[in-house]
């Protein structure tokens, strides 16, 4: 055979640089020039820019949380250094830490427009908030010891900074330098002490009097330092481990929680003992004897309100012998004692307050609780602690996401329909108050247009989010499980199974957004089509259809003619049963030897079926087993709304229902569909000769991940040679992988570890899989329905499938469709296959095709309309006379070549005129690694082919010519989870999930990164500090108010000194035009606070001097009263009065 001459010619200079057709290189470029003249390509390469978006979900592995009570910004750091920042719904920000070290502590510098992180390399930093994208001012690495514990008093410059030491030091926020003021463990506790205190767990300055700091050691150990004496003025001890230590807002009281479940309560000026010792959940016992030991109480909070009892609320404490129950948050208030049960371990929480002063009353109105996996906020002013409905998208995760797609510039009725449906579910029992997380300000929407994500889940469910607008928001949920029936334990479940866990996981999603069909793939071979509907309705029965796929070949040492099997006939394709490959054995036979043969993997529902308004199921489609070999793992699949057709392929075959008619159109071995054609050689055979162990199931993968894949090879160079290049010999297992994971996929579990599953790839490969390096498995990869030319000698587009294979095939399928309306309900559906066969290097992707002009022609589609209302005879003869939406190819039907189609494998994108089928233009994408996904995507009123690699690259290629536009290095394949989720859309947009629990969005077009700036939220804002608690007139005379402290005085380096140079190095944050930005944004800021503060201070003086003039008035009539009694009684003698 003929092979591809390839050579090596720069990118772009290759209009086409070789063709699989048999056409002379002379016409060949006299066809590129009239191609050439005929499509004006508008994309150039200032079109692209690759920068990333915004992030949405739950941050991943949260480690800490803080808030701001005046700005109401909420921080949540991560334990792989990202910094997360919610404000108002729609206003978030994501910041990340270039170390990637954990975040232990997070503080606010409030109403700054500040944020200081401390990192687990013993790292501050101080974040500027008040530019649209923050950044680091300054950092300070500490050389020789650990940070443990930070805290920033309210309105201060100084943060303390407690080490594992035991230590304090000290640091200037606003030039992040150290003082030399340091508070030495051995200075603060007894001396007469033989043991070391531990770490600092937390340090606090008295609410009354900043110049007293209480330091809480691990080993229970709390000292009241002195600053200006430097001294400890008190000692607390304590046999428990401490956790953390509150303070009650007078400052003569505080609350320390412990390692056994206990709080005790101080009494400042009396250290002998508690004052008060609490078990929350310790049982209660007689006689005087201790309780017995709880768990920990990892944190406690101490707030007061003007009216009614304090607020004690902490996370932990349980009793040991409560097991299995889930994580708490207790609220002590007063006699009553509330248990708030959690899904997920508790990271952290926070007590928001209407004050940020902390010597005045609390007034607590809610809790923020981080949990490992969600964001809880209980309000704390309603009985029964309701939780407010969270506006953020942080349940993308509530079960893993195996899949998604995303769909940009969607008809505009869409979301509204979506949402309307979604409305419906939505929970009740939510708090009826406002989310008090809103902060900031939204950005500028410059241009928007509708935006669409669908996350397929591990449990079955679908969910739509509208992505409009670098925002995300949850439109409706779909649970595909309802149709089957469930187990109730791991005995019940039928042994058909061929996954351990998650059988009804989402692999492939296809969505018309047009006419609102959906088709989804699930991991246990089976396929649900759904129509949308506004009205609710029951379902008697849940149609469905189960199919016979196993087909499995020999290679052919001498061919026989007799063997090979003929090609259907067009008459055979509305009968399933003699479709059904002759290599299948019979039913009889199979169950004779006692193996399972013709039953699916999951049963469906018998019961009558209420679906609510939304997607309703219109077909189950199930593959079945056959002769003891499972189903093999659907690995492509496509729905067409106009023709009523699904279709879909495993590594086995292919199969066509008509879901109108619920019939089985086709279902063919994927050789079946070569014919005689076939150049690998190859012949049916059954699966019982040499079928595969009973034990080799979805976990067996080794053989496949040891044995060198062959598929990437040149499929023109023969039957079973392969292309021994030094870059396939190269591409390790984990390539293997991640080729395979991008067509036969399911989730990793939201665990820390869990790239473990996902390398394994344990659940998500068939035993089919063991032999796919070798050329007897060749899956259906891609699907594409279209109107096109089908042969060469086609004058006019008719209906067709294009099926694209793994070893780089395209074969192509006509399809004879009976007229609309009634007829289409009675006359079968005529499929055979057409003799068409092109061929590329490496696996085929994705397919599409332009008119003469380069637009992009889209499959045909039925316009949605309700399916559940009956139609009067009007629609129906409208409905007779309907064909299918579609555009039309150009109207210069002088030129023969009517249409181009392109084609993007693995390794190569081709673009074939037709109906010539010749090769015009072409472009190897990659030769040392391989093509993970490919759209052909709108941007710019133009179309692009846009790619991502597994070597990090994203690439866009001009169409019709394949020039190269842009090629970044932008992400590494580091695992499977970004293989299976990356996808490009129109617009220049694309996502991935970055996470398992976030989903990351990037755009390639240099018009969305300009405009990005403005359509980012703010997350500072000008806001006026709330005033100072009133001391009242008799704690300012006795002096019983706060006592203020000058710590400039105390810590600056004229007093203090300098800090030794090896003890922390100060590290410059990074410049650049943002900083600049923000320095800007910023200064616009301080104006506008400065301009208020200059009205409030007009205001108030404006105020003073009314007052003033008042009092002087009456101290006038004061004096006039006075003056008139003195001459009133002036010569009176005593007794005259």
């Amino acid at each position: 055979m003929r092979k591809f001459n390839i050579r090596k010619v720069l990118d772009g200079l290759t209009a086409g640089s070789s063709s699989s057709s048999s056409a002379s290189s002379s016409s060949q470029q006299q066809q590129t020039a009239t191609r050439e003249n005929d499509v004006q390509e508008t994309l150039q390469s200032e079109h692209f820019q690759l920068c990333k978006t915004v992030r949405h979900g739950f941050p991943y592995q949260p480690s800490a949380l803080a808030f701001d009570p005046v700005q109401k910004i909420l921080g949540i750091g991560t334990q792989t250094g990202a910094l997360r920042l919610f404000g108002r719904p729609g206003v978030e920000c994501y910041c990340q830490h270039d170390s990637g070290a954990a975040v232990i502590q997070l503080q606010f510098l409030i109403n700054e427009g500040a944020l200081v992180s401390a990192l687990a390399d013993d790292t501050i930093h101080l974040w500027n908030l008040r530019q649209k994208r923050p950044a680091i001012l300054h950092s300070l690495k500490f050389n020789r010891e650990r940070i443990t514990f930070c805290h920033l008093p309210f309105q201060s410059k100084w943060l303390y900074v407690g080490t594992e030491r035991g230590n304090i030091h000290i640091v200037n926020v606003e030039s992040f330098t150290l003082s030399g003021y340091v508070i030495m463990w051995n200075k603060a506790i007894e001396l007469s002490s033989k043991s070391h205190p531990g770490p600092v767990v937390h340090i606090s300055d008295n609410p009354m009097d900043e110049g007293k700091l209480l330091i809480g050691f691990e080993s229970g150990t709390v000292a009241l330092w002195d600053l200006k004496s430097k001294k400890a003025d008190y000692r607390y001890t304590h046999d428990e481990a401490i956790h953390s230590v509150a303070w009650h807002h007078e400052g003569k009281q505080f609350i320390c929680s412990h390692s056994d479940g206990t709080l005790t309560i101080w009494n400042v000026k009396n250290p002998t003992k508690p004052l008060q010792t609490i078990t929350p959940h310790g049982k209660q016992v007689k006689d005087g004897k201790k309780p017995e030991p709880c768990k920990p109480i990892l944190k406690v909070e101490y707030k007061t309100t003007r009216v009614g009892e304090p607020f004690i609320i902490l996370s932990g404490g349980l009793s040991y012998d409560t097991v299995g129950r889930r994580p708490c948050l207790t609220v002590m208030h007063g006699k009553s004692t509330a248990v708030l049960e959690m899904d997920y371990s508790i990271v952290d929480f926070l007590t928001l307050c209407e004050t940020p002063y902390p010597n005045d009353f609390q007034e607590p109105y809610a809790v923020v609780v981080l949990l490992e996996k969600d964001l809880v906020l209980i309000d704390l002013a309603q009985n029964g602690y309701p939780i407010f409905e969270n506006p953020y998208p942080l349940s993308i995760h509530e079960s893993p996401v195996t899949c998604c797609e995303y769909f940009a510039d969607c008809p505009g009725d869409l979301i509204p329909a979506l949402y309307s449906v979604g409305a419906r579910q939505k929970r009740q029992g939510y708090s009826k108050k406002e989310w008090p997380i809103n902060g900031g300000n939204w950005g500028l929407v410059t241009r928007s247009y509708p935006e669409i994500i669908i996350t397929g889940h591990a449990d079955g469910s679908i969910k739509f989010w509208d992505a409009s607008a670098i925002t995300l928001q949850v439109l409706y949920k779909l649970k595909t499980a309802k149709v089957f029936e469930k187990s109730r334990n791991k005995d019940d479940r039928p042994s058909t199974d061929i996954v351990d866990e998650d059988p009804y996981a989402i692999q492939i999603i296809s969505w018309c957004p047009e006419s609102r069909m959906l088709c989804i793939a699930g991991v246990s071979a089976h396929v649900i089509v759904y129509r949308f509907s506004k009205q609710e309705v029951t379902t008697e029965v849940i149609p469905m259809l189960e199919v016979r796929l196993l087909y499995e070949i020999n290679y052919i040492d001498s061919p026989d003619p007799e063997q090979v099997p003929p090609l259907p006939t067009p008459g055979t394709g509305s009968n399933p049963q003699s479709i059904a490959p002759q290599s299948h054995p019979s039913t009889s036979s199979s169950s004779s030897d006692g193996l399972r043969d013709n039953v699916p993997c999951l049963r469906v529902k018998n019961s009558p079926l209420k679906q609510s308004s939304g997607y309703q199921v219109e077909l189950v489609i199930q593959l079945v087993w056959v002769s003891g070999e499972p189903p093999q793992q659907i690995t492509s699949l496509a729905v067409n709304s106009s023709y009523g057709l699904v279709v879909f392929g495993n590594c086995n075959g292919i199969a066509m229902v008509d879901y109108i008619q619920k019939t089985t159109l086709l279902n063919l071995g994927t050789i079946e569909l070569y014919g005689s054609n076939d150049p690998y050689r190859r012949e049916p055979r059954s699966p019982r000769k040499s079928r595969q162990p009973s034990g080799a199931g979805l976990c067996d993968i080794n053989e496949g991940t040891t044995v060198q894949e062959d598929r990437c090879k040149s499929p023109t160079s023969g039957s079973g040679s392969p292309n021994n290049s030094d870059d396939d010999q190269k591409m390790n297992n984990f390539i293997e992988k991640a080729k395979m994971s991008r067509k036969l996929s399911l989730p990793t579990e939201l665990k820390p570890e869990l790239d473990v599953r996902d390398n394994s790839f344990s659940r998500s490969r068939s035993s089919s899989v063991t032999s796919i390096d070798k050329e007897s498995r060749e899956a259906i990869s891609a699907l594409h329905f279209c109107e096109t030319f089908t042969r060469k000698a086609d004058t006019a587009p008719s209906p067709c499938l294009w099926v694209g294979t793994t070893l780089g095939t395209v074969l192509v399928v006509a399809l004879n469709l009976p007229p609309g309306g009634e007829q289409r309900l009675l006359q079968p559906v005529i499929v055979s296959p057409s003799g068409t066969i092109l061929r590329l290097k490496g696996a085929i992707l994705r397919m599409a095709f332009l008119d003469t002009t380069g637009s992009l022609v889209p499959p045909a589609y039925e316009p949605w309309r309700e399916p559940n209302v009956p139609e009067d005879k009007e629609e129906k003869e409208k409905l007779k006379k309907r064909r299918p939406v579609s555009v039309s190819p150009s109207s210069s039907q002088e030129i023969s070549e009517n249409q181009y189609a392109v084609i993007c494998s693995e390794k190569q994108a081709k673009v074939i005129s037709l109906p010539s089928q010749n090769c015009t233009y072409k472009q190897n994408i990659t030769e040392t690694s391989f093509v993970l996904r490919g759209d052909i995507v709108a941007l710019s009123n133009s179309i692009c082919l846009a790619c991502f690699c597994a070597n990090g690259h994203i690439m866009t290629f001009s169409l019709p010519s394949l020039r190269p536009l842009l090629d970044v290095y932008y992400l590494p394949l580091t695992n499977m989870r970004i293989a299976r989720t990356f996808c490009f859309t129109n617009n220049g947009q694309a996502l991935y999930l970055v996470s398992p629990t976030e989903i990351q969005r990037i755009t390639y077009s240099q018009e969305t990164c300009e405009n990005l700036q403005e359509m980012l939220g703010e997350l500072f804002t000008p806001v006026e500090t709330p005033e100072a608690p009133n001391r009242g007139f008799f704690k300012g005379l006795f002096g019983g108010g706060a006592q203020s402290l000058d710590r400039e005085e105390l810590f600056g380096e004229s007093v203090a000194g300098k800090a030794s140079r090896s003890l922390a190095q100060h590290i410059p944050g990074p410049g650049g035009i943002e900083g600049v930005k923000g320095a800007a944004s910023g200064v616009i800021c301080e104006l506008a606070r400065a301009r208020l503060a200059l009205d409030e201070r007009g205001q108030k003086l404006g105020e003073l001097e009314d007052r003033s003039a008042a009092m002087l008035a009456s101290a006038d009539s004061f004096s006039k009263h006075a003056h008139e009694m003195m001459l009133k009684y002036k010569d009176k003698k005593w007794y005259q009065f």
